[in-house]
């Protein structure tokens, strides 16, 4: 399990998990987020990522969903980031 205040751990709050589960096969993996919960998340964790706007540190956020095996809008988080640099969701930022 992570520290407390990292982001995984703020991740798994998020999905309402109180243990790491997500860390099975891509094929077995539920979890999922939604763009506005990455941004939540990614406006909790403002202060320890180093991303200079909203949606660079969403894209950090989805970075750790990468090795959590969670995904984003029913993406994998490779899928979604590439989605976001695209443009996709730039309706969702600040």
């Amino acid at each position: 399990m992570s520290a407390r205040n990292e982001t995984p751990h703020t991740i798994l709050k998020t999905l309402g998990q109180e243990k790491e589960g997500c860390n099975g096969s891509w094929d077995a993996s539920t979890e999922n987020l939604t763009i506005q919960q990455v941004i939540e998340v990614s406006e909790i964790k403002k202060d320890k990522l180093t991303g200079a706007s909203q949606k660079a540190r969403a894209l950090e956020v989805m970075g750790t969903c990468v090795s959590m095996r969670v995904s984003v809008e029913g993406m994998r988080p490779k899928e979604a980031i590439a989605a976001v640099k695209n443009g996709d969701f730039d309706s969702q930022f600040n």
